[in-house]
């Protein structure tokens, strides 16, 4: 029988979604003890910068959670090549 991971890895391969690291793939990476390329560390920090720059701005509970939410998603399935672009370095 194959272990959860085996499984997990087979029906939710990240290849199966476009094969792109996401940001938090970085953090896993980051935590697991491999090292990250400069791109990589730029590319999490400018997230880590973005992300409280935009819940910062919320002015209400339920936006607050939303954006929340949004930033998860981003994170968890946006390319993080994305977080190298000219806007999110502020």
């Amino acid at each position: 029988m194959e272990n959860r991971t085996n499984i997990l890895n087979k029906y939710f391969a990240k290849a199966d979604i476009g094969g792109t690291p996401s940001i938090n793939d970085l953090r896993e990476k980051e935590y697991s003890g491999e090292p990250l390329t400069l791109k990589e560390k730029q590319a999490l920090v400018n997230f880590d910068r973005f992300r409280i720059n935009v819940l910062n701005a919320q002015t209400d509970d339920m936006s607050f959670h939303k954006r929340y939410e949004e930033l998860q998603v981003m994170a968890n399935l946006g390319d993080f090549q994305e977080f190298l672009k000219e806007k999110y370095f502020l």
